[in-house]
């Protein structure tokens, strides 16, 4: 099948456009400053071709007729005709309790997540108006919704239970759910097959780690644990985001600083993480850069990025009773060799030893070769296990109803 992928934010979206046959991105973009000006479509083919297009791109619907558009494009594109498009499958961040697994798009299944909103203000509303706009465009073609949160919707209560009244919990659903899922998926399945044993053998913890971070616990296939809670604020340092802190630390701020809630939540999402800890930048390379000169607060920030990993690696080791593969990926996780190895770092107790030149020259194995854990490199495929399940989803369902 042919499956454009979509990635629909608040005023962006990321798209691919996917040959599940051959695994591959026949083409892959995205769309900046959408309803701004200065609006612009930046497209890349599989062969190199790439253009760039400026206009007035007002909303989603528009925005997803440029993609449609240069996909058919007869200099730039891949497809002659819309109809070439079999299936649209789209990222939605939150499912909440209602989805543990992606689902054929209809009326119900909009209702639902329009209910989740509340869950994922930021985010569930874009990823909505994307589906809208393909409703629109392309009426016949089956959508399918993936969400960040089903592959830790195996989590056993004791992982994502909070210690709040219970009657908090079934009333607003307020529990950890875990983010970052494809990814999480996609690496621990390409560790096995890279080591070449089955996952339902592996004992595997994944470490996501980009402008937000997270890692989880895959214990035989199965997400037992995951950083990330509620929302994507809760666990490591990340870019912006302060990752745990004590709860009465946030309401001792806002009553000394008079935050509503709203400036308190930019503060915690926008303010924090490296970018409030350095000063500088929420960017790693230039945290690294800057420590290397001595920067005081970028050498903490990249301290306490690196000491976080390390912790919940202790922490996911004991949840599943032993360790088999260590997995870094996301923007930071497969380009920072210093994060890596800072992490790697004195853990030989726990069977993890980083072969330094493997890890700078950037290999898929990078644990030295008397390493009991296997330490991998891997770079994360979200929108491939997008179409992936587009594909099976679209295979299985819709011949049932037509």
């Amino acid at each position: 099948m042919k499956i454009l992928v979509l990635n629909c934010g608040s005023s962006s979206i990321k798209y691919q456009f996917i040959d599940t046959e051959t695994e591959t991105a026949l083409a892959k973009g995205n769309i900046e400053r959408i309803g701004m000006t200065g609006a612009v479509l930046s497209h890349l083919r599989f062969d190199g071709d790439s253009i760039k297009i400026a206009g007035e791109i007002l909303d989603h619907k528009m925005a997803i007729e440029y993609v449609i558009a240069v996909l058919m494009s007869k200099n730039h594109g891949v497809i002659e005709d819309a109809k070439e498009i079999d299936a649209v499958g789209h990222r939605v961040v939150h499912g909440g309790e209602s989805f543990t697994s992606s689902v054929l798009i209809n009326a119900e299944v909009l209702k639902a997540l329009e209910d989740n909103i509340e869950l994922a203000p930021l985010h569930n509303p874009p990823n909505i108006k994307g589906i809208q706009a393909v409703t629109r465009l392309l009426p016949k073609i089956p959508q399918v919704a993936v969400f960040d949160t089903a592959f830790h919707s195996k989590m056993p209560p004791r992982a994502y239970l909070y210690g709040i009244p219970f009657e908090l919990y079934k009333k607003y659903q307020i529990r950890r759910y875990g983010f970052h899922g494809t990814s999480h998926l996609y690496v621990s399945q390409k560790a096995s097959d890279v080591i070449g044993k089955d996952i339902s053998e592996l004992k595997i913890i994944t470490a996501h780690l980009g402008n937000g971070c997270s890692m989880a616990a895959v214990d035989c296939g199965v997400s037992i644990d995951t950083t990330m809670g509620f929302t994507p604020l809760e666990g490591l340092l990340m870019g912006t985001r302060s990752g745990d802190l004590d709860p009465s630390l946030i309401l001792y701020v806002m009553g000394k600083e008079g935050l509503t809630l709203n400036e308190a939540g930019t503060l915690l999402n926008k303010h924090s993480g490296l970018i409030g800890i350095s000063g500088e930048s929420s960017d790693m390379r230039e945290i690294l850069t800057s420590a290397k000169d001595g920067q005081k607060r970028s050498v903490y920030a990249f301290e306490i990025f690196c000491y976080r990993i390390k912790k919940f690696i202790g922490a996911y080791t004991a949840a599943m009773g032993g360790l088999d593969v260590l997995v870094f990926t996301g923007g930071v996780g497969e380009n920072a060799a210093e994060v890596r190895e800072e992490v790697c770092n004195n853990m030989e107790y726990l069977g993890i030893k980083l072969d330094k030149s493997k890890n700078e020259n950037k290999e898929l194995l990078i644990s030295s070769n008397n390493s009991k854990v296997k330490v991998l490199r891997i770079p994360t495929n979200e929108e491939l296990v997008i179409a992936i399940d587009t594909e099976k989803i679209v295979g299985e369902l819709v011949p049932k109803l037509e």
